[in-house]
């Protein structure tokens, strides 16, 4: 019995370990150890995270670096050599599993220093030993963990060509696989173009299926977005390539056909002019739908490079419309449970495709995809939650659903509001997104927001130290007071305060400053009522902006502000003086010529808002416009005026002739 027991203990991860690190354990039974731990630990995420907790790692990788002494000091051959190549190939390739899909592992393993000793291994003379130091670096390099390899160092330049060039289909798929890995500047794609690695991948696609399918995403990670070293891969030489990896779409492995639809989407998305044909692009659709059936890696990966290829396309939108993807998308969706990573990629694909065309709004709300976007707002993988936001974001952005309130109810708000105090950033960021959307709904909802929480939520996020969520959150905050009545006003500016927006007019970003004028701007359009919330606590807020005009040189922030004081100058009397003495202060300041300056800028929007401007303060019906136009005629804004009756923005022509013909209706405008 005592003798059972113990064997039926052997395998346990506590004496494994133990003989692992025991000194007095023979080498056939360490070998065994080895063998033993590594067929434990395949596949099973759960028992690799048992060995990690023993510190099972650095036990294997001390025994690869004994092994690699050896092999080092000994030489020879017979059956030494024999053992230690086992002893070589079992560590590297237990190391190789701990790597594989769990970043724990990678960690584990970088920490340990294994990954020097597996690039030693690579020019083993014993091809067995460099095939596995090979696989594990593979393995090591699917990871984002991975360090990045530095190609514009000639040394690693010439190992990569070396590994690139050998006839052992593991080294130089590891090679392709570094590039994909660690190729991300122009400059580095450059480099590894004019080392002739092009031209070494394409020939990798006629190789076996490990070097086909690394080939075709290394090629994608060289092409992409550098239209130079496309067009070395579409040129003559190379033509017969991109026929190749057409060819390969029709693959029988589905990992294969997915990685050259992202070869040629790379390729595509390059340049405009490339891959043209309706028939390829078609083509690239269907397969892509096909993929999204497989139920492995394939499909989890397939909505993501469907994205990448609809992204920003309304052609390709419009195709993949007409295929009916938002329908096999939507069945997915309806279909299950999926793993997080595939749901991502749904929801992704989904909202790229809303993301120009009403017809994919209507049907994604026609199919009542929103249910299943609202119950992933609460999942618990980030990056869905994320994504789920995105799609909304899209779907939301038909005007006609909006004005029916379509989106502003308690099942989109609610959980949307409770995301601003997510632990993501990136998911604060895309909720943030949702809802400037949303809350631009035309009818009587928005209090509904307010009632939830919302604009405490979002004031507070625009203190936020990530200029992305503090830009984000006043466009949000925008696109509340969007149209809104007085009693939201009242309840929105009240928990801003002049403060809070004197701080964001000033912000160090000049977009969350434009975004602040903007805000402003619609604050005050409307009532009388509304124009005084820039003129309590002594027009603090007034003098902030007024300010703000005379020190920016941002045209997006310039043209934000004339709107801005173009609503205030649309109120009575003395709104309209307290513009003038903003726009024309005393005389000998050099912000005296600002409207000139204005009228002649070359972005036709500060042009227009700044004749808007004019237009408020010339309103004929006024009893000051008559002083307020010999102001501005001493300003030489009425010479300004009439030179810009041949402006090549017909808006500003139009907007020109008006302003002119107020101001010449008291008296002599000749000047």
């Amino acid at each position: 019995m005592p003798t059972s027991a113990a064997s039926n203990h052997s395998g346990r991860p506590e004496d494994l370990i133990g003989r692992l690190n025991s000194t007095h354990t023979p080498y056939e039974a360490k070998l065994k150890a080895l063998r033993d731990l590594k067929n434990q630990i395949i596949g099973n995420r759960t028992k690799k995270q048992v060995f990690l907790k023993l510190g099972a790692v650095p036990s294997v990788v001390s025994i690869l670096s004994a092994a690699s002494s050896e092999d080092s000091a000994q030489g020879g051959g017979g059956d030494n050599r024999e053992f230690r190549d086992s002893m070589l190939i079992q560590s590297a390739a237990a190391i190789g599993s701990f790597a594989c899909g769990l970043d724990a592992g990678v960690k584990a393993v970088l920490d340990a220093g294994a990954f020097s000793l597996l690039f030693s291994l690579i020019s083993h003379l014993n091809e067995k030993v460099a095939d596995a130091g090979a696989r594990s670096l593979k393995l090591i390099y699917q990871s984002k963990l991975a360090p990045k390899y530095d190609f514009l160092q000639e040394k690693n330049m010439e190992f990569l060509l070396y590994l690139l060039n050998s006839k052992n289909e593991n080294v130089s798929g590891l090679a392709a696989s570094i590039i994909t890995h660690s190729c991300q500047t122009t400059v580095e794609q450059l480099a590894l173009s004019e080392a002739g690695v092009i031209k070494r991948l394409v020939s990798l696609l006629g190789g076996s299926l490990i070097q086909r399918d690394a080939s075709l995403e290394s090629l994608a990670a060289v092409v992409k977005e550098n239209s130079e070293v496309a067009s070395k891969f579409m040129g003559p030489e190379n033509g017969r390539a991109l026929n190749v990896v057409i060819e390969l779409m029709k693959d029988k492995y589905p990992r294969t056909r997915l990685l050259a639809c992202m070869c040629l989407i790379c390729t595509r998305n390059t340049s405009s002019s490339y891959l043209r044909d309706s028939g390829i692009q078609n083509k690239l659709v269907l397969v892509l739908l096909e993929l999204l059936d497989d139920p492995g890696q394939v499909g989890d990966e397939a909505p993501f490079v469907l994205s990448s290829l609809i992204t920003e396309k309304e052609d390709m939108q419009k195709i993949a419309f007409d295929e009916n993807v938002v329908d096999k998308l939507c069945e997915h969706l309806r279909a299950g449970t999926f793993q997080a990573k595939r749901l991502q990629g749904l929801f992704l694909a989904l909202g790229d495709l809303c993301s120009k065309l009403e017809c994919c709004r209507d049907r994604v709300i026609e199919l009542q995809v929103l249910n299943f976007v609202t119950e992933a707002l609460a999942h618990d993988s980030a990056e869905v939650r994320g994504a789920a936001c995105t799609c909304l974001k899209n779907v939301s952005r038909s005007v006609k659903k909006l004005s029916a309130g379509q989106f502003m109810n308690e099942a989109v708000a609610v959980p949307l509001v409770q995301l601003l105090c997510d632990t993501s950033t990136s998911v604060q960021v895309a909720a943030l997104g949702a809802i400037s959307n949303v809350v631009v709904d035309f009818m009587p909802h928005k209090s509904l927001f307010i009632q939830c929480g919302g604009v405490k939520q979002l004031v507070q996020l625009s203190k936020s130290m990530e200029s992305a969520i503090r830009v984000n959150a006043v466009w949000a905050l925008k696109n509340l007071t969007f149209l809104v009545n007085n009693k939201c006003k009242d309840e929105i500016f009240s928990e801003l305060t002049s403060t809070t927006l004197i701080s964001l007019l000033s912000d160090p970003e000049a977009s969350v400053q434009e975004q602040a004028f903007a805000l402003i701007r619609n604050l005050v359009d409307g009532s009388l009522y509304s124009i005084e919330y820039v003129f309590g606590e002594d027009g603090l807020l007034l003098h902030a902006i007024g300010k703000q005009l005379r020190s920016t040189s941002q045209i997006d922030v310039q043209i934000q502000v004339m709107y801005t004081l173009s609503n205030v100058a649309s109120g009575n009397e003395c709104h309209k003086e307290a513009v003038m003495n903003q726009l024309l202060p005393q005389a000998g300041n050099d912000t005296e010529t600002l409207l000139i300056k204005f009228l002649q800028s070359t972005d036709s929007r500060l042009r227009t808002a700044t004749i808007w401007a004019l237009i408020n303060l010339t309103f004929p019906s006024s009893p000051g416009t008559s002083s307020r136009v010999t102001e501005l005629k001493n300003a030489g804004i009425i010479s300004q005026l009439k030179n810009m009756d041949n402006d090549p923005c017909l808006d500003v022509k139009l907007r020109a002739k008006m302003a002119l013909g107020q101001l010449m209706m008291f008296g002599d405008a000749s000047t």
